[in-house]
């Protein structure tokens, strides 16, 4: 009793001089960050909807004819292409990606598939190899190199593959990473923007997610990553301004990759980095929604949590090196360099974590002990609602889902939270790369009908501490709330926090079968 008679003394000495007045200032700056996010999201979704509706499709912006075979020249008229299957240890998936590539409808003689493969596992190496040489056995130009170590991971490997001297005679490159899969017409639909538009740098496709059904994680994220691709990346392309390269399903113009100065593994978003640095020298990009490429999302908490450090941690740390840069370049236009800076960069690569994470989860749930501070309605309701709601339409058939994906985001906003601070700052984990883990056909019933065996999985390597503490607390701050606040938080508070305590204990995503 002592002990706690002590702790309300010093809250009540140190709330009204101290407390009041720091969370007031953190109200507003989250407020602020809440209406350039909404800004953002506004804008895009009015983008979006003038698209739609003049039905601005990449082939009417730009030339686009089919490649066409010719009597006199023959296969001469197309133009040679390389495929990059960069790979590590990717057992489950190699077949499904290399049989893809080499299914590639263009002719055999104009085509080179590259399979560059990191593995540090001997047998899986070798299978990789075996693979190889059986479609080089059928008549397919298939490249297998491996290098004797992975310095700069992927940016690495493909580096080290555009070395090769049969490159030279290649005009483009088409990027997969390992558990892609594209359409046999995949090249016959991206190539032509390329040939019959010397200012296209890049072609980028949609992914289509092969298991997005497989769990609600990874519903989830489809539903944030369709509202990546069918908004955010359409009205980057649509309006001329500028949108990044995914890293994979996408084709290049090699001199392009070339001007810009090659791939670069200063951060861990090399396929962003080099976008960056292609549309300073004045190349343009097309994405073609169209246009879709099968892949794998990640099905457990674990890879997923490791995919988005990596994706929240190389942007902020690819800004803070190049925001300089972009500033002084004399290229392009003031309006492209503040929509790169603004825009892409501060709003949607910083803010919308830090906004997340910060004003939900810390800041709105801490106002129930200081009655003295008040958010506004518009800023605790009315907003967050909205880009709820324009975040949700990239994916109809999820819209009954959106309450999950709420709690889901919230809880993601803490570890993208966290490496977008470690980014900015270039802390410990800046450049920590671990491949996402793929099942390919993993998950899929076996012929016998049995179910796949659960892993075992030991408690602590299961039991997440961040997300147990955040969930403590704002389970606190509800119960506070509904005893004795007034601000009506507590049913968020309780969900959000059960959310967390799912998270915590593991229970998000498929149990990875042995």
């Amino acid at each position: 009793m002592e002990i706690t008679g002590q702790f309300g003394l010093i809250w009540e000495q140190t709330r009204a001089p101290l407390m009041v007045p720091v969370l007031k200032v953190m109200v507003v700056v989250c407020l602020a960050m809440s209406l350039m996010l909404f800004i953002e999201r506004v804008y895009m979704g009015i983008v979006i909807a003038f698209v739609k509706l003049l039905w601005r499709k990449p082939e009417k912006m730009y030339k686009w004819e089919p490649m066409k075979d010719d009597v006199e020249l023959g296969n001469s008229g197309y133009p040679m292409v390389l495929v990059q299957i960069p790979m590590y240890n990717e057992k489950e998936v190699y077949q499904l990606s290399i049989g893809a590539a080499c299914g590639l409808s263009w002719p055999a003689d104009r085509i080179i598939i590259q399979v560059l493969d990191d593995s540090t596992d001997p047998a899986i190496k070798a299978l990789v190899q075996l693979e190889c040489q059986r479609w080089a056995s059928k008549g397919v130009n298939v490249k297998y190199e491996i290098r004797d170590n992975r310095n700069g991971y992927k940016a690495g490997a493909l580096k080290e593959g555009m070395k090769h001297n049969y490159v030279k005679q290649c005009d483009y490159v088409a990027i997969f990473d390992a558990d892609f899969q594209p359409e046999p017409d995949f090249l016959n639909r991206s190539i032509p923007f390329l040939v019959n538009n010397p200012d296209l740098g890049l072609v980028q496709a949609r992914w289509k997610f092969v298991n997005s059904d497989e769990c609600l994680m990874t519903r989830m994220q489809e539903m944030s990553l369709d509202y990546h691709f069918i908004v955010e990346q359409e009205v980057g392309s649509s309006t001329y301004a500028f949108f990044g390269f995914n890293g994979t399903a996408g084709v290049w113009r090699i001199s392009a990759i070339n001007e810009a100065g090659g791939w670069k593994d200063r951060t861990t978003v090399e396929d962003m980095d080099l976008a960056v640095r292609a549309s300073l020298k004045g190349w343009k990009f097309v994405y073609v929604g169209d246009l879709k490429v099968k892949n794998e999302l990640p099905s457990t908490f674990k890879a997923y949590r490791f995919q988005q450090h990596r994706w929240s941690c190389g942007p902020a740390n690819l800004f803070k090196k190049m925001v300089t840069e972009i500033m002084r370049n004399k290229r392009v236009s003031l309006w492209k360099k503040l929509y790169v800076i603004y825009s892409f960069f501060f709003v949607r690569k910083i803010v919308a974590h830090m906004v997340t994470f910060v004003f939900y989860c810390v800041v709105l749930p801490a106002t129930v002990f200081v009655p003295e501070v008040e958010v506004p309605k518009w800023g605790a309701v009315y907003i967050p609602s909205i880009i709820t709601l324009l975040n949700a339409v990239g994916t109809p058939r999820s819209l009954h889902l959106v309450l999950f994906w709420i709690l889901f985001e919230n809880v993601m906003s803490l570890h993208r939270t966290k490496a977008t601070f470690i980014g900015l700052l270039e802390a410990g984990r800046v450049n920590e790369w671990v491949v996402t883990e793929k099942l390919g056909d993993a998950l899929k019933p076996k012929s016998d009908g049995k179910a796949p065996r659960k892993a075992r999985i030991r408690i602590g390597d299961r039991v997440h501490l961040l997300e147990l503490g955040v969930g403590a607390y704002l389970f606190l701050c509800g119960c506070y709330d509904l005893a004795l606040g007034k601000n009506g938080y507590f049913i968020f508070l309780f969900l959000q926090s059960i959310a967390f305590f799912v998270a915590a204990a593991g229970y998000v995503g498929s149990i990875v079968p042995t």
